[in-house]
């Protein structure tokens, strides 16, 4: 089954080898029909702290890491 990969902005990289990832998602409102903007943040694993705050990321779905960390940062390299 293939995993899923989310697009993102890195808003906090103060902990070791983790990266907190903001996701935004886009909808129309189903009554208002107005365009909606939500965000989750995702905790994702970095294992060598290379990420910046306000980079651009993707990260991928993996096996849990720890007990919030279910994605790992792709690498360009790795694709």
């Amino acid at each position: 089954m293939p995993k899923r990969i989310l697009q993102g902005t890195v808003v906090s990289e103060k902990n070791d080898k983790t990266v907190v990832v903001s996701v935004e998602r886009r909808f129309r409102h189903p009554v208002l029909k107005k365009t909606i903007r939500s965000s989750k943040k995702y905790h994702a694993h970095d294992a060598a702290n290379a990420a910046k705050e306000g980079e651009i990321v993707r990260i991928r779905e993996c096996a849990p890491i720890s007990k919030l960390k279910r994605w790992e940062l792709v690498t360009d390299s790795a694709e």
